[in-house]
């Protein structure tokens, strides 16, 4: 008999971006603390009971960065990737959001600085292939093309 490996969705993933001088720009934290210290990545955080994960990445906007998102995107795909601790595959279904790039970015405890970069800077800060993978999607389907509007998340709970 053959065992299966368990998929798990407990996490969202979003993308900050904005439009500087007419130059898109992705917003990455450095971690800090046991969880990927030191390393450059997206916003992501865990789902909590009673929450969506389109309201889970509105709020972990705010408790990571501050920031009170106005417009924000389903990116229609998913991070997926196996963790050997848990012995099991997890899928994380990515978000995008615009700012304004004269907004203010106030980091929490998580995170021991940011930067907004290039899509091709982003691409060589980011630990994983699967965030590279992600980051490529979003460069084509929500910097280089408009969103589609079906994809448009509330901002309000």
């Amino acid at each position: 008999m053959s065992k299966e490996i368990p998929i798990r969705c407990f996490s969202i993933s979003l993308f900050v971006l904005c439009n500087c001088a007419a130059d898109w720009r992705v917003l990455l934290l450095k971690r800090s603390g046991k969880m990927l210290n030191g390393q450059w990545c997206q916003i992501a955080g865990g789902i909590e009971h009673g929450e969506t994960a389109w309201q889970t990445a509105l709020r972990e906007a705010r408790e990571e960065t501050g920031l009170q998102l106005s417009e924000l995107y389903s990116a229609d795909c998913c991070e997926q990737f196996y963790e050997a601790h848990r012995d099991a595959i997890t899928v994380a279904p990515v978000f995008v959001a615009y700012v304004d790039g004269s907004c203010e970015i106030m980091l929490n405890h998580e995170h021991s600085e940011y930067r907004w970069v290039s899509f091709a800077d982003a691409h060589e800060l980011l630990t994983f292939p699967g965030q590279r993978k992600t980051l490529d999607w979003i460069k084509t389907h929500y910097a280089d093309n408009a969103p589609s509007p079906l994809l448009k998340m509330p901002t309000t709970r």
